[in-house]
């Protein structure tokens, strides 16, 4: 096969668009980015807020920007390792969800909705709401980074913020691309973020998007530690069995008061520590100051293999 009949093939490959359901790596990647990005904000802010992968889609660049002619402010970025640009943009409910919950509102007040006196037009964004789109820009543009960084080394470069998306221009507007749809939600607001990539950007490397690489599964270090310190703080209730033995419901019924009930165990016996009636340590009895006191003797492994297994998950 000669060179020219690649570049034809490339070329048909690029015309007739990426398919979607054959890409289970973009999936993945855009669904790790709403969380990547709901942990980023959530610690920015006292407020929650919430992240949520709605769809992916194939769509002429024009279409995809049609539907935020004028509720939306995008953010401009360019990849080097791509050699093209990429949008990230809000809607307009965005913004106020966003204000609303890194400035320190609790909920207690009503939201503040903005009504144009104009329909067919909006008020522009003040200082304030541009410098939060941006900054909230640069942490997605940061985790989408990090969500691609199993399937190709890319970085996203901000260039500028766009209010018209008449034009935000990232390529042709009838050049096909792939536009992911987010709902963020916070306080009593909630609207969408959209990502458009040309499928130019994703041609090269389409190959290892339509695989779940193994490398995909490797855990969040970040995410790790943060569980396993939340699962370290949760209160649990421990209890330390000296000796256990069975006897009949007949028995327990005799069972009189100031009868005395003989243990084979000796002080020599090691006391067992259950947590969740698991067995986490091995024990030794003794007495210290005129209380028994527990030495532990012995661990049963059993609590790092439970945050293992939990980790893993």
């Amino acid at each position: 096969m000669s060179a020219t009949q690649v570049i034809r093939e490339d070329k048909l490959l690029e015309s007739t668009g990426i398919s979607i359901d054959r890409l289970p790596m973009l999936q993945l990647i855009f669904d790790r980015l709403s969380t990547s990005c709901a942990d980023a904000v959530r610690q920015m802010s006292s407020s929650p807020a919430y992240f949520s992968f709605a769809g992916v889609q194939s769509q002429r660049i024009g279409e995809a920007l049609g539907g935020h002619t004028y509720n939306a402010i995008a953010g401009i970025f360019h990849s080097p390792e791509w050699d093209s640009r990429i949008l990230i943009g809000f809607d307009r409910d965005v913004i106020f969800t966003l204000l609303e919950v890194l400035f320190g509102a609790d909920g207690s007040e009503p939201a503040y909705k903005y009504e144009p006196d104009f329909p067919d037009d909006e008020r522009p964004y003040t200082n304030i709401e541009t410098q939060v789109a941006q900054a909230v820009f640069e942490l997605v543009a940061k985790n989408l980074k990090a969500a691609f960084a199993p399937v190709c080394d890319t970085s996203f470069h901000f260039e500028r913020i766009e209010s018209r998306m008449d034009f935000a221009a990232i390529g042709s507007r009838s050049n096909l691309a792939v536009k992911a749809q987010f709902l963020i939600q916070g306080l009593d607001n909630c609207g969408g973020m959209f990502i458009v990539i040309p499928q130019t950007a994703l041609n090269p490397f389409r190959q290892n998007l339509a695989r779940v690489l193994s490398g995909s599964a490797v855990r969040d270090p970040r995410w790790s530690k943060q569980i396993q310190s939340k699962v370290q703080r949760t209160e649990v209730k421990l209890s330390a069995i000296l000796e256990e033995r069975s006897i009949s419901l007949g028995e327990i019924s005799a069972l009189q008061i100031g009868q005395v009930l003989e243990l084979q165990a000796s002080p020599r016996s090691l006391v067992r520590l259950q947590c969740n009636d698991e067995t986490v340590f091995w024990c030794q009895l003794g007495q210290r100051d005129g209380s028994y006191v527990l030495k532990i003797q012995d661990s049963a492994n059993y609590e790092q293999e439970f945050l293992d297994d939990l980790l893993s998950r």
